[in-house]
């Protein structure tokens, strides 16, 4: 397993990241507690977990991965080996249920957040926390294009900064980080913290997969220029580069299964044709899919680790080995062949 810093800071991580979005839903607390255990003895030390997790999200299952997560701490008491990063909720209608609605990023709301996610972890801090959005409209989940929204307030970005620049203080968090961010919002987060002394982002947690790679075009730079580490998520597109849902095939329990209208940006018929070439090229040299499309991504130099998830611990396994994987340069020349042959990929 490599490892590497977040941002400027001095936490060390490993390149794979465990997501835990599963677990509450698609995972029980023991299965969540297994997957954990596995990934540790893999050389994994870095979770990711969010106070709206599990996905999808619901009021009667809101809170219960971090839980899981702060069960686990307390029964292995190895807080100390292990870098967690969890995230607020951003404002929305589907969110209504998570502290009331209270999900602007102001101080006071910020801090009510913290404080329920350190109840759940059962741990006096969190090594990052994010913004799990922005507080303001912006092209986000799935959106091309930037639409101005007439009369927009959102919650001024000194405030939001401050705030967690007091949590810094506090010794309630090491480091802070973007997710769903977009190139605007982390250099203006940049200019405020050179500006008013305040803690500077370390991350910015993105989707990013071979069906998705537009954090390219802009995110990428920043991340090179200014040490800001992605953090990409999704790096199967929600299975689909395992090949799992080809042909038609819906596989019981798998999430698009489970969810179709949720996923329905991997369905469409550009990224199934992409899909078919990328597993088709990884059959053709003998790799399995997933990890080929996993270990694409860590040769990525603006990539501080990528986030896997997994329901099963086979599949945990699968996605862990892709760190030892090194493709041939036959190979990543085909994955950027097929890439300029398909334009236009699911977002």
């Amino acid at each position: 397993m490599d490892y590497t810093t977040l941002g400027r800071t001095d936490i060390r991580v490993s390149r794979i990241c465990l997501g835990t979005m599963t677990f509450g839903q698609q995972n029980t607390e023991a299965e969540g507690h297994a997957q954990m255990d596995a990934a540790v003895d893999a050389g994994v030390n870095f979770l990711d977990a969010a106070e709206m997790y599990p996905i999808t999200p619901t009021k009667e299952t809101q809170g219960d991965t971090e839980r899981f997560i702060g069960t686990w701490l307390k029964a292995r008491n190895n807080r100390d080996k292990v870098v967690i990063g969890t995230k607020a909720t951003g404002p929305g209608e589907s969110f209504l249920h998570i502290r009331g609605g209270k999900s602007r990023h102001t101080k006071a709301n910020l801090e009510e957040a913290l404080d329920g996610n350190l109840k759940r972890l059962q741990t006096d801090y969190v090594d990052l926390y994010q913004l799990h959005w922005p507080d303001r409209a912006s092209n986000r989940f799935g959106q091309r294009g930037f639409q101005p929204v007439e009369g927009e307030t959102f919650t001024p970005l000194e405030e939001t900064l401050g705030a967690l620049g007091d949590m810094v203080r506090a010794g309630k968090v090491r480091a802070i980080g973007l997710s769903n961010e977009t190139p605007w919002g982390v250099m203006s987060f940049l200019a405020l913290s050179d500006r008013l002394g305040l803690p500077r982002v370390a991350t910015v947690q993105n989707p990013y997969s071979l069906l998705n790679r537009t954090y390219e075009i802009g995110l990428s730079e920043i991340s090179l220029r200014e040490d800001i580490g992605l953090l990409g998520y999704s790096p199967l597109a929600c299975g689909t580069l395992a090949g799992k849902y080809l042909d038609g095939a819906m596989p019981e329990g798998a999430r698009i299964t489970l969810w179709p209208q949720r996923y329905k940006r991997y369905t469409g018929k550009s990224a199934v044709r992409a899909t078919e070439r990328y597993v088709g090229l990884a059959r053709a040299h003998g790799l399995d899919p997933a990890q080929m499309a996993i270990a694409y991504l860590l040769t990525k130099p603006f990539l501080s680790a990528t986030i896997i998830g997994a329901t099963d611990m086979a599949q945990l396994a699968a996605n862990i080995g892709s760190a030892d994987l090194k493709l041939s340069a036959e190979v990543l020349a085909g994955i950027e062949e097929i890439q300029t042959e398909i334009p236009d990929p699911a977002p």
